[in-house]
């Protein structure tokens, strides 16, 4: 919820800018300036994607209108120290009954899959590591063209910005309109720089950010169930999960830092 209040809030703020100069908010609605803004904006960047490209940019609008990042590190973290120390004595195998995840997780799914029928980590961490590769590039198309919209809507204001000018300098006949006319030029810049720094950076920033996200839970995932394939339980697996999660969700942090002290 916090990217549509985020916008909401920003064009309220501009909004009000107006209002609080005495300013007249239908001057700053010109449809031929919208048309040319969103339209050129959409169609630049739709020209600058290839067949595939566009199936993972529509996928990102799902993440966009879904909401924020739908991990639990934490949550896995506590998870796998509770399996853990079953898997010492029966076995790697419990993890595929007992790890939540690995019902609704595919990769978490496919790490478990791996450590259960090889007994080369190298192997597992090679096969892991390239999943998150190919889902960094995946998550990249999309962000980048949100960053590429925020590039192209200015200079289109600005083109468009241009174009009322040529045409109010082709009409000099009544001097009285010369300024409303030139005003009106000036809102497609206006839509250009606003639609960049309040609607497209903001969704690239975010998309950037659930994917830097979902990169660290997948490192501690790797970790994780490398660790757990190793043999280790308890504060030892805990120990090296713990540097993996932000300080807010690390469980148990505090006793574990009291025990470090001591």
């Amino acid at each position: 919820m916090t990217t549509p209040v985020g916008i909401v809030v920003a064009v309220a703020a501009v909004v009000a800018s107006v209002v609080l100069d005495h300013g007249h908010l239908a001057s700053l609605i010109k449809p031929s300036a919208l048309a040319l803004v969103l339209g050129g904006t959409l169609a630049s960047t739709l020209a600058g994607l290839i067949g595939h490209d566009l199936r993972s940019v529509l996928g990102v609008l799902r993440v966009v209108v879904r909401g924020g990042d739908r991990n639990d590190p934490g949550g896995f973290t506590e998870h796998l120290l509770e399996v853990a120390r079953t898997a010492r004595t029966q076995g790697v195998i419990v993890l595929e009954r007992n790890l939540p995840e690995v019902r609704f997780d595919p990769f978490v799914r496919t790490g478990v899959e791996l450590v259960t029928t090889t007994s080369e980590p190298e192997r597992v961490r090679a096969v892991l590591e390239a999943e998150i590769e190919g889902m960094c590039r995946r998550h990249e198309v999309g962000y980048r063209a949100f960053r590429d919209m925020a590039g192209y809507a200015p200079t289109l204001g600005i083109l468009g910005t241009v174009i009322g000018l040529v045409q109010v300098l082709h009409s000099l006949v009544d001097p009285a309109e010369l300024g409303p006319s030139i005003a009106g030029a000036f809102t497609a810049t206006l839509w250009g720089v606003l639609t960049a720094n309040l609607i497209w950076l903001p969704l690239a920033n975010k998309l950037r950010r659930l994917s830097d996200a979902e990169i660290a839970y997948r490192e501690l995932v790797v970790e994780g169930l490398l660790a757990v394939q190793e043999g280790l339980s308890g504060l030892s697996l805990r120990d090296r999960l713990v540097p993996f999660l932000p300080p807010g969700r690390r469980p148990d942090e505090w006793s574990v830092l009291h025990r470090r002290a001591a």
